[in-house]
């Protein structure tokens, strides 16, 4: 049975649930529309008695290129996510929790859910893959958070709860990408396979998984879901998305948004990535420190 959503693609199939966000023309880029139907999909594989197990991949080149930084950084004018200043930090908490919680119907669905990455899971799109109960990625794929750099936080904050203290500091401070393989072998991920051996190694996950009661996973899930509830998980999350809005309207941040105006967000992006960026209201390069 077929559903119909404008950014996402979701089918059943032998108890398996295949959730695909589906914007491949622009690297499955996080639009205004995207989360909530994500959530809702989620919604949909929770409540269907004959689904078992979920898989969450994208389509095209890659899993998702975070979000839109055409609708989101580069448009001219009033856009989601940027307010003209003064900023109303209130108001950004509420819009982008909205984003934090539709992304952690992943983590709250009963079913298992494993995120199946190739090509890129960067920035929004990495918060999207560490809220999978699993992951497996193709060793060539990459994940990262790179506007941890300039211009964001990641609101989920799974990477200290995968990664531990060192590691997730690691991830943040540089905004580095690391590959499938280096993903694995720092624990990220659960596993990490050449990329032409990827359907096959989620397909056998998910045939070892399915045969389980519905029940008994859930049961399962919940449990160790609970211990990082215990942790302060949604505190954690809490800061870290009013911290989100905090660095897309600090100096450096509007100076990113007005960069990305002037020219393009692709250089932009360099810029800011190079470890030399560029001072705000002004073209000459400077050292943060």
């Amino acid at each position: 049975m077929e559903h119909s959503f404008s950014s996402i693609l979701y089918e059943v199939d032998d108890r398996v649930a295949t959730i695909t966000l589906n914007r491949p023309e622009r690297l499955n880029a996080i639009n205004t529309r995207l989360p909530g139907e994500l959530r809702d999909a989620i919604e949909l594989a929770d409540a269907d008695p004959d689904v078992h197990v979920v898989v969450l991949q994208g389509a095209g080149k890659g899993f998702c290129g975070g979000y839109d930084l055409v609708e989101y950084a580069e448009a001219q004018g009033e856009i989601p996510g940027s307010q003209s200043m003064p900023w109303d930090p209130t108001e950004d908490l509420a819009m982008m929790g909205k984003c934090t919680e539709h992304f952690m119907a992943i983590w709250r669905s009963r079913k298992p859910v494993i995120g199946k990455i190739h090509g890129a899971a960067v920035a929004g799109g990495s918060d999207i893959a560490l809220c999978c109960d699993l992951i497996v990625m193709a060793e060539n794929s990459r994940i990262g958070y790179p506007p941890s750099r300039v211009w964001g936080i990641p609101t989920t904050m799974m990477w200290v709860y995968r990664l531990g203290i060192e590691k997730a500091k690691r991830m943040l401070f540089t905004g580095d990408l690391v590959s499938g393989k280096e993903a694995e072998a720092m624990g990220l991920v659960l596993k990490a396979v050449p990329e032409d051996a990827l359907e096959e190694e989620v397909r056998a996950l998910c045939n070892r998984i399915k045969g389980v009661p519905r029940n008994q996973l859930m049961m399962s899930k919940l449990v160790v879901n609970q211990a990082y509830e215990n942790m302060g998980l949604h505190n954690t999350q809490l800061f870290a998305t009013l911290f989100d809005g905090i660095a897309r309207h600090s100096p450096e941040g509007l100076w990113f948004r007005e960069r990305a105006q002037a020219v393009g967000y692709k250089q932009a992006v360099e810029e800011r990535d190079s470890g030399d960026p560029i001072a705000p209201g002004s073209s000459k390069r400077f050292s943060l420190t």
